[in-house]
């Protein structure tokens, strides 16, 4: 056998099981406690539907309104709100153990650039061949990474090895 289908939103009209409910009219005020058989009537007067907004109260709260109406205007707040999300990306700068101070201020400007744009910045320093024997070296150079973006960004991920690379995680302030 199986169960009935499970409906999504508030409950309306006939769906509202409970014996009292407080009602709220179509011009938002507040009428009272009152029998749900009630308050079902005064909504098909007005030519409405009673929707229970709070169900989780003692008695749940119900409105008079227009349901249609409702549901487009939840689903506008839910869409609205989706379009302000921002989505934080990582963004990785690869550096090498004995990088020039050139090319270091370039990678620099990048990280500036993702900060300032909201995202996490992934700083990957790979070692090759010897230079594994100084993994200090790597280590200071992103102490000095840390050191200059202080004021911008927060480390999230303190630099550690992975295999032949030195990984840390900047996120911005």
């Amino acid at each position: 056998m199986q169960a009935p289908p499970v409906k999504d939103g508030p409950r309306m009209n006939e769906d509202i099981r409970v014996p009292r409910v407080l009602l709220i009219d179509q011009n938002g005020e507040k009428q009272g406690v009152m029998p749900t058989s009630a308050a079902i009537e005064a909504a098909q007067e007005a030519g409405l539907d009673l929707v229970e907004i709070v169900p989780n109260a003692d008695p749940p709260v119900c409105k008079i309104l227009d349901y249609g109406k409702f549901k487009f205007q939840e689903q506008k707040k839910k869409n609205e709100a989706r379009k302000r999300q921002k989505v934080v990306e990582i963004k990785e700068i690869k550096l090498r153990p004995n990088i020039d101070i050139h090319d270091y201020d370039v990678k620099a400007r990048s990280m500036t650039r993702f900060f300032e744009e909201g995202d996490k910045v992934k700083v990957t320093l790979r070692f090759r061949g010897r230079e594994l024997a100084h993994p200090e070296l790597g280590m200071k150079l992103l102490q000095k990474v840390k050191a200059d973006f202080d004021p911008v960004a927060k480390v999230e991920y303190e630099p550690r090895m992975e295999g032949r690379q030195m990984i840390m995680i900047l996120a911005p302030r």
